[in-house]
């Protein structure tokens, strides 16, 4: 003969269970989002085939951005440039 269990036993059983459940398939959908994320493709950057600058002036870094991009100096200013056209837009002086 089986010995009858109490009822929150039951509960507490039946809760771990569930939770147990829900556990495995959060950590398998976590999985699955980072092997996509690893396994897609890089965002393509579109450079531009060359930067004219100022005379005397000598690029250290670069960066772009939605319409424009920018050259740093190593004479502390920053070059801002149209990305279609390629011209000067504006010159900001680093103090």
């Amino acid at each position: 003969m089986q010995p009858v269990e109490p009822a929150n036993l039951k509960f507490l059983r039946r809760l771990v269970t569930v939770l147990t459940g829900t556990m495995i398939v959060g950590v398998v959908v976590i999985i699955g989002l980072l092997v996509m994320r690893i396994n897609a493709k890089p965002a393509q950057v579109s450079l531009p085939s060359s930067i004219t600058l100022p005379d005397g002036t000598t690029a250290s870094s670069y960066t772009i951005g939605a319409g424009w991009y920018a050259v740093v100096t190593t004479g502390n200013e920053i070059l801002i440039f149209d990305q279609n056209s390629g011209n000067l837009r504006q010159t900001i002086q680093i103090n």
